[in-house]
């Protein structure tokens, strides 16, 4: 696939892990605002300068159509344009994406992407119009109650992983969040290799939005989500569960609670599902067969 970007700037001072440099179009991902501060007693106030994460606009055009505009953290964009193409069942494969050119408008960015035209017609026929998703849109292109249900791989069995490893990632997962350090308010994905080493990790104000761009991470770097598992640091709604089976990915650990719809897809689906997951304790809701509890 071939990337051009258009009065885009390279970020350089937030690298998402040490191991991997990311898709590296960026913008004012954050700024210092200034604020009161005021004790619980009000009798202390103290003016303050906080940095603040920014949202910007990035509308998803498809072979000169325009699809989505969605709220996002405008770093990783390639990534989350890969990503999102692909859990939003708009392409096939990665392979389908043949060419992307990122441009920076006046009011965020456009995300031009040349797709393989059987994908095209395919979206040409299912009659989805233009969408646009707020920051915590997962399911904002859905029109009617049916279009909520996509058609999903069921996950192969595949290795098993160590629950010491997963407790080993949840430990490193802060210190590799460098936007989050900063601004204490932006939603994480990891992808962890068996051997519980992060390989990467993407960030957004939207929970869905880093889950898509760490999928996109790993596609373009030619990761095989079968082998490790997911970690996030938000709830495991159904829109989270759906993107990992997407992905093909066999386990998704979260550190929040599941709701009942991901849960029932996650089963039928064949996904390892982990969700409260802390330091001390860890909840294994779907697929315990995946889980080395003795390791």
């Amino acid at each position: 696939m071939t990337v051009s970007s258009r009065d885009a700037q390279t970020d350089a001072t937030l690298d998402s892990s040490s191991t991997d440099k990311g898709s590296h179009t960026s913008a004012s991902i954050m700024a210092h605002w200034p604020a009161l501060c005021v004790s619980t007693d009000g009798v202390n106030e103290e003016n303050i300068t906080l940095a603040i994460a920014d949202e910007t606009p990035i509308s998803l055009i498809y072979n000169t159509i325009p699809y989505a505009v969605m709220m996002a953290t405008a770093q990783d964009i390639e990534d989350f344009a890969i990503g999102f193409s692909l859990t939003e069942g708009i392409v096939s494969s990665y392979e389908a994406i043949r060419e992307m050119t990122i441009q920076k408008t006046t009011a965020g960015y456009e995300v031009h992407l040349h797709i393989a035209g059987s994908d095209f017609q395919r979206l040409l026929q299912s009659g989805r119009r233009a969408m646009v998703g707020r920051t915590g849109c997962g399911i904002c292109g859905a029109e009617t109650a049916d279009t909520l249900i996509k058609p999903l791989p069921t996950i192969a069995q595949g290795k098993r992983i160590a629950l010491s490893a997963l407790r080993r990632a949840l430990e490193d997962l802060e210190t590799r969040q460098s936007l989050n350090a900063v601004v204490h308010m932006v939603h994480g994905a990891a992808w962890v290799s068996p051997e519980a080493e992060i390989l990467f990790v993407r960030e957004d104000i939207g929970r869905h939005n880093a889950l898509d761009k760490l999928i996109g991470a790993g596609l373009r770097n030619k990761i095989d989500f079968s082998e490790g598992f997911c970690l996030i640091t938000s709830r495991c709604s159904y829109e989270m569960v759906q993107k990992a089976v997407m992905a093909g990915m066999p386990i998704l650990v979260a550190i929040s609670a599941p709701t009942i719809r991901a849960l029932g897809v996650a089963e039928e689906r064949g996904l390892t599902l982990v969700a409260l997951a802390r330091q001390r304790q860890q909840v294994i809701f779907t697929g315990a067969s995946r889980i080395d509890l003795e390791r």
